[in-house]
């Protein structure tokens, strides 16, 4: 009998844990908010890609226009 309550209570422990769930907000050390254009992120966020200068829009655009066209298979290489 006691073996049947301690399993039972380790599948309701065990079910109980299964259904937590974590904050997934962005914290506030976080450089880029919401409210800010992609391209105007700080210099030392990881996210940077060599090949644009950040603040500039036209390089970002250019950089993306790029990137996305080494991904394209029909686009001429």
């Amino acid at each position: 009998m006691r073996r049947l309550q301690f399993a039972v209570l380790a599948v309701a422990v065990a079910g109980l844990a299964a259904c937590g769930d974590r904050d997934q907000t962005i914290g506030p050390s976080n450089s880029r908010h919401a409210d800010t254009n992609l391209w105007e992120i700080g210099t030392s966020d990881p996210s940077i890609a060599p090949g644009w200068t950040p603040g500039n829009a036209a390089s970002w655009e250019d950089h993306l226009r790029r990137r996305t066209q080494g991904q394209n298979d029909y686009a001429p290489r």
